[in-house]
């Protein structure tokens, strides 16, 4: 099953590249997050302040054709709190920092680049699109997938709760012990309708 490799995976973590990890947790998400129909990868965006173009990695389109940013990296121990507290507290570090930065910046591009890059990116995945599907650039969300919450302490685990909550508006950060917390979640839930199901048609 998709959790069973997931688990394996995590078990010989370091074996595995980004690109693997992303492949594999692509599947995962549309799993997770039925509401969204496309997923496109390397996806073109204009950066019109700095009038380059800029790619993101993934873009998540739902039934309504809004748009949402997924950055996925691997599942590293030590990539999302310190170790030891600066003035009594844990707080993000660089690779997740970075991350969510990197983020704020794809939806500040697509935010910016408005009616026009909805045109475009409709124009440019048209042929994979339903008829008359449009791309729609409505606040867009991000969704970072990174690191790992097992061996953290209580307080490490806290801050990080904190330093979630912050973002929680633009962007949901998750761990890998998250998202296989969420998964298993989702099977039982799918096992309970499809034991009902057997029950009343047996």
């Amino acid at each position: 099953s998709i959790l069973e490799k997931l688990m394996l995976m995590l078990d010989a973590e370091e074996s595995y590249t980004e690109s693997q990890w992303q492949e594999e947790l692509l599947q995962i998400i549309l799993l997770l997050y039925p509401k969204y129909i496309y997923l496109f990868k390397e996806v073109p965006v204009r950066d019109t302040y700095s009038n380059k173009d800029r790619r993101i990695d993934y873009l998540l389109v739902d039934s309504s054709g809004n748009t949402d940013i997924i950055e996925i990296k691997k599942p590293f121990n030590k990539c999302i709190v310190t170790e030891i507290t600066y003035r009594d507290n844990y707080i993000p570090l660089k690779e997740l920092s970075g991350t969510v930065m990197q983020i704020e910046k794809y939806i500040f591009y697509l935010n910016k680049w408005g009616k026009k890059g909805e045109e475009k990116l409709t124009a440019h995945y048209k042929n994979e699109l339903a008829e008359n599907f449009k791309i729609k650039i409505t606040n867009p969300s991000g969704l970072i997938i990174m690191g790992r919450t097992v061996g953290l302490s209580e307080e490490q685990i806290q801050d990080f709760e904190v330093i979630k909550r912050k973002y929680k508006n633009v962007i949901d950060i998750i761990t890998y012990d998250d998202l296989i917390s969420r998964l298993k979640f989702t099977i039982k839930q799918w096992e309970k309708t499809y034991n009902k199901a057997q029950q009343s048609n047996p």
